[in-house]
């Protein structure tokens, strides 16, 4: 998959609320209602990045918040496939 370009990236980010473009990943902080509620959020982000095969960078859970950050290693940056994830992790109720 093709790496975009820096403004397809934040271009295609005004769609996806809360969402930002930094340090070359796609990043998002989910805020919960409590600890189960993060831990079944991260089982979640686990199917949908499964299904996909394609996996964060990394998760940084906390009490009440997960950050989630993607991009394409094999690529250089920001492919289709992360926005197309980030899409996928916003169906995902908190």
């Amino acid at each position: 998959m093709d790496k975009l370009t820096d403004s397809q990236v934040l271009n295609a980010l005004k769609d996806l609320k809360g969402w930002e473009y930094k340090d070359g990943s796609i990043k998002k902080t989910f805020k919960t209602q409590n600890f189960p509620a993060t831990m079944g959020f991260v089982t979640a982000v686990g199917g949908f990045c499964q299904k996909r095969n394609h996996h964060p960078d990394y998760i940084l859970m906390k009490f009440k918040e997960i950050e989630v950050s993607f991009s394409t290693h094999t690529a250089g940056g920001i492919t289709q496939n992360d926005l197309d994830i980030a899409l996928d992790l916003e169906k995902i109720p908190v």
